[in-house]
């Protein structure tokens, strides 16, 4: 239903699929074959404090680093002036964690993002965090579009996305949302390994169209 949707504005543009998280993928390679569009993951992680029980920051697989706006600007300072150097700890182990996942090959390319529509997919958005990590990834990088799509999204998230995003596609805004998992009657999903071998495999034998 949502490729659908998608496919009806956007067959014949050039566009990019970036999946949020390995479900993500799932989703999005719906998307992406409507589309007949390459689909990409970004990899990205929390940075988690004690006590806390949503996430104070994220950060992505090239280093972008977004602090969450679910906190206020003053717990923020308050946060970091306490825990800074567990912060920072936390970023590089996170780091080396993903370059690690990265393996031999590619999950997503500025190449294949330059100029292009780009649609983040997620298989859930509990918030806007990964969106938050996302738009900071993506700020040195020219798109001609953002569009965010998902199955399922929070209140919450579908605010942040009317900020952020220039198009969205939501099947469902839940105002109490549970879990992402609780949605879906099986859980399918194939372990990490197999969906960044998946992508990179995508990726190396896409062959996109030169930019117009």
């Amino acid at each position: 239903m949502l490729a659908s949707q998608i496919s009806r504005k956007y067959t014949g543009q050039d566009c990019v699929v970036v999946a949020l998280s390995d479900g993500g993928v799932v989703v999005g390679a719906q998307i992406a074959l409507q589309l007949h569009s390459v689909v990409t993951l970004l990899l990205a992680d929390q940075i988690e404090l004690p006590r806390e029980v949503i996430a104070l920051a994220g950060i992505t697989q090239d280093g972008a680093f977004s602090y969450n706006q679910a906190f206020s600007l003053g717990e923020i300072d308050e946060m970091v002036s306490e825990y800074r150097g567990l912060i920072e700890q936390q970023k590089l182990e996170k780091l080396h964690d993903m370059h690690r996942s990265l393996g031999r090959g590619d999950l997503i390319r500025q190449d294949l993002l330059e100029h292009r529509h780009v649609i983040l997919v997620s298989d859930g958005l509990s918030s806007g965090f990964s969106i938050d990590l996302a738009v900071q990834f993506l700020k040195p990088i020219p798109v001609r579009n953002l569009i965010v799509a998902t199955p399922f999204a929070s209140v919450q998230a579908v605010d942040r996305m009317h900020i952020l995003a220039d198009d969205i596609f939501c099947l469902n805004v839940l105002e109490d949302y549970i879990s992402t998992n609780h949605y879906y009657d099986s859980q399918d999903v194939p372990d990490h390994e197999v969906i960044i071998d998946t992508v990179e495999r995508v990726i190396r034998d896409w062959k996109p169209q030169p930019n117009v």
